[in-house]
């Protein structure tokens, strides 16, 4: 079987059983109208010719602006939930099946997506049994697991709120590139447990520069600190534990400051893909 994550702005296609992968710049973004069957072939083509007969596709190859739309599964989910879902898509040659992303609601009724992410949390899942989860990323997603399958999740647009207030708000005239600093870092973390509120948090990282009260090289660590910290509060409030998969320098971010919140943390590989399909492909008997 081979094993497709194929994103917005990349593809990974894994030969299951082997150690054989391939990776490309070739997101769906990149694929011209109708032109989804081509570009899989020109990146699979020598399993193809190799005898392998069975793909399983993830991510937003899934999504209205992919190849087709396979619509959202809703929680709980498991693998033999999700592989009961997945959409035939027409394919000379070889099978292939496209996995559902997942959906949820919050306490308010509001409903909540992943794509892409369902496959690593369903190997997370078979690791770990039980707990909450958090794969960082741009869009930050915390998953509630129990006995192997994803019951609930909270996505918190974390990394693409620290880009837009680093680079294009006032904070941006207070602030420099440069290392990362700790200390600003944890000061942030703290800041986000006393109240006020985010609003109110993020325009004093305008005045405690004002005031000398906080260097222009510490502003991006401290509005980091301060966005993560807020996001720990409302995602794991009362979780004495958190399992972490995600980009090392981002999951040593979260890694700090849930440690600074009393939460104990157990980080995994963030390769978590691979096994994830080959989860979803056994309940599908191509494994």
């Amino acid at each position: 079987m081979i094993g497709v994550d194929w994103g917005t702005t990349s593809l990974r296609a894994y030969r299951i059983g082997t150690l054989e992968r391939i990776d490309r710049p070739a997101g769906i973004l990149t694929v011209p109208q109708g032109g989804f069957p081509a570009a899989l072939r020109d990146a699979i083509g020598p399993w193809l010719d190799a005898g392998e007969t069975r793909i399983l596709l993830c991510g937003m190859v899934g999504s209205r602006q992919g190849w087709v739309e396979a619509p959202y599964l809703r929680c709980p989910a498991g693998p033999a939930e999700i592989a009961a879902a997945t959409i035939a898509v027409p394919f000379e040659g070889a099978d292939i099946r496209l996995i559902p992303g997942l959906t949820t609601e919050d306490s308010a009724g509001i409903p909540d997506v992943m794509r892409g992410e369902e496959t690593k949390l369903v190997a997370l899942a078979d690791t770990v049994g039980s707990g909450l989860a958090c794969l960082p990323g741009t869009h930050s997603k915390w998953a509630r697991l129990e006995a192997g399958r994803v019951t609930g999740f909270t996505t918190h647009m974390t990394g693409e709120t620290f880009a837009a207030l680093s680079q294009h708000t006032i904070l941006a005239r207070t602030s420099e590139d440069g290392p990362d600093q700790p200390a600003a870092f944890a000061r942030g973390v703290d800041r986000a447990r006393q109240p006020g509120g985010l609003l109110h948090h993020l325009f004093g990282a305008r005045t405690l520069h004002l005031m000398d009260r906080l260097a222009a090289a510490e502003t991006r660590s401290f509005l980091s600190g301060l966005l993560i910290g807020h996001e720990i509060a409302a995602a794991a409030d009362g979780v004495a534990a958190v399992h972490l998969a995600g980009a090392a320098h981002l999951s040593d971010l979260y890694e700090a400051a849930l440690t600074r919140n009393g939460i104990t943390v157990t980080r995994h590989d963030p390769d978590l893909v691979a096994a994830g399909l080959t989860h979803i492909g056994r309940s599908l008997g191509w494994v």
